[in-house]
């Protein structure tokens, strides 16, 4: 029997029931239910002002709503919002490193946050790195990396707690191609290896066919599915324009 703060699978990942929120009258999420399982990369899709940056501020709590029930890994974030938010890693639209430190002075301060030790951050600051191919930066300042090595850098600080939910909301803006493509395959192969994966952006070129694919327009869900069979045969880019009234 699950307690009070629980569901019935503590390893769902992420649900969303009937959250509603709004910005005085507007409203920008009505009534928004989603799920985003464990080993799935599921993008969100929608045209700017679709409510996807409100959404992820809800989840990690910079807002908060009465209505509706959010939970992560099990943990209701209004009940026990300190367990649900350890199981996120997050990486947000707008930077917030400290552009006066370096990568690994970074690195180390989120990771005293989340309460490791020196200990215990080194070996994963290091790993961290490694798997972005961001060694040999280390010590080098944030403010003299280019934007794709900065949005690496907090990717990397996102995962050092070992979260097992990862949201980035549109990670890749204002990056080149290649720096696109380096971050959307590297998040892609972390959700193959277990992770669950939340990737809001209003790209369609991000999403692949096999992603788990939610359409958001106007504060609602207006499509869900796996890509390739959402698409119907047409391009994304061409569905995504018809379904939304041609908004960008």
């Amino acid at each position: 029997m699950t307690g009070p703060n629980k569901t019935e699978n503590a390893d769902s990942g992420l649900s969303v029931r009937n959250v509603t929120f709004r910005y005085g009258a507007k409203v920008a999420l009505d009534n928004l239910s989603l799920d985003v399982r464990a080993g799935a990369f599921t993008a969100l899709l929608g045209p700017n002002g679709a409510g996807k940056s409100t959404l992820i501020a809800l989840l990690t709590r910079l807002l908060v709503t009465r209505e509706g029930r959010i939970v992560i890994c099990g943990h209701d974030l209004a009940r026990t919002p300190r367990a649900a938010l350890t199981r996120l890693g997050v990486v947000f639209q707008q930077p917030t490193l400290d552009l006066n430190l370096s990568v690994r002075q970074n690195l180390a301060y989120f990771a005293a946050l989340h309460g490791l030790s020196p200990a215990q951050m080194a070996p994963r600051i290091d790993a961290a790195l490694d798997r972005l191919g961001m060694r040999e930066r280390a010590d080098e300042k944030a403010r003299d990396l280019n934007g794709g090595h900065r949005r690496r850098m907090e990717l990397a600080r996102a995962l050092l707690h070992d979260p097992k939910v990862l949201l980035l909301d549109e990670p890749t803006v204002g990056l080149d191609a290649a720096a696109r493509r380096s971050i959307t395959d590297h998040v892609h192969d972390l959700a193959l290896q277990g992770l669950c994966v939340l990737w809001t952006t209003h790209l369609t070129d991000e999403v692949r066919d096999e992603d788990r694919l939610l359409v958001l327009h106007r504060g609602r869900i207006v499509a869900a599915g796996i890509t390739g069979d959402i698409r119907q045969g047409a391009p994304l880019s061409d569905w995504f324009l018809k379904r939304t009234g041609g908004a960008e």
